[in-house]
């Protein structure tokens, strides 16, 4: 009896192919390189399944020619790489992989902070460039974590972990914004103060963004809201790329409305905004908040559980549309 088929957009652990290779025909991308649309939706023909990356478009316009494609399992948390109502429309599971990258995000988006605000790679640079031949009392001088205000802007598990490290580990003030409240336990856990979204870009000395990216949460920090900040305040964002509108940052940083930001998502990526690339203070790293290897392999065996558990078993683990299970 000949195995159902499903694509592998992109290069993942062997042993997760291995382990889907008992269940189904494996299509494998050897080369890692992202296929263009035309090429995925040729690719996806013939499939019953497919497991997809943060890059990989799946649309009406790439699903058109796939009558047999069940779903699509999404090595991410973050899905807006999938038009979920045209999924919908055409009875096709989208998944993700919730929780199993939540700390080692938390981990990355303090780190990109601390960078950020001690102008670590900005000074990196100078040491490099052989630039290094004094000591003097402002060289590289930064701004204080411990102590000072944190803000959080998208309050879901990933922030709540990123307020903890900050209230527990550095004594920091949190304040957070969010579309709904947290229950009471949970902000005393965090540490945490319910506030509006202009007293957060107002008062924080740190702003971390962990919402996910949707129509409205487009540009929800743009040249207006960057004004709001203090002069002296940081920018941290491990969202998604399109929830800051980088022309807007680059002119900001440019012009010290803020005193520095750190990066690692962007709008349009893998490419950069040009401007980002010619201002000092900014940290820029390339996607790679949950980029541990028991990180990265737990978020792939998530979505071969997905796979398996929808074709195989009829019960996916992280359905993004449940309605097509009726």
């Amino acid at each position: 009896m000949n195995k159902p088929r499903i694509l592998m957009a992109r290069a993942v652990f062997p042993e997760v192919i291995a382990r889907l290779g008992q269940h189904f025909e494996v299509e494998t991308n050897r080369s890692d390189e992202p296929f263009s649309k035309a090429e995925l939706a040729r690719r996806l023909q013939d499939k019953v399944g497919a497991f997809t990356t943060g890059g990989d478009r799946i649309d009406d316009e790439t699903m058109a020619g796939a009558p047999l494609l069940k779903i699509c399992a999404n090595m991410a948390v973050g899905y807006n790489n999938f038009d979920v109502p045209a999924m919908t429309a055409r009875r096709v599971l989208g998944t993700n992989t919730p929780d199993v990258l939540t700390e080692t995000t938390a981990d990355f988006g303090f780190a990109l902070l601390m960078a950020t605000a001690r102008r670590m790679a900005e000074s990196e640079h100078f040491l490099r460039a052989g630039k290094w031949n004094r000591w003097s009392y402002d060289m590289f001088a930064g701004s204080d974590v411990h102590g000072s205000t944190l803000g959080i802007l998208g309050m879901g598990r990933i922030g709540q972990g990123i307020a903890r490290r900050g209230a527990h580990g550095f004594g920091m003030n949190v304040i957070y914004h969010n579309r709904s409240r947290l229950t009471p336990d949970l902000e005393a856990q965090c540490k945490a103060r319910y506030v509006t979204k202009d007293e957060l870009l107002a008062t924080a000395d740190h702003l971390v963004l962990v919402l996910p990216y949707s129509a409205s949460s487009h540009h929800a920090i743009g040249a207006a809201e960057l004004a709001k900040m203090k002069p002296t305040a940081t920018l941290v964002n491990i969202a998604r790329g399109g929830i800051v509108d980088d022309a807007a940052l680059a002119a900001a940083l440019r012009a010290r409305t803020i005193a520095a930001a750190g990066l690692d998502v962007f709008e349009g990526e893998p490419k950069v905004h040009p401007d980002l690339l010619t201002v000092p203070n900014v940290v820029l790293t390339p996607h790679i908040a949950s980029a541990t290897v028991p990180t990265r392999l737990a978020m792939a065996n998530l979505a071969a559980d997905n796979l398996i558990g929808f074709l195989v078993h009829g019960k996916p683990l992280n359905p993004l549309n449940p309605e097509v299970l009726n």
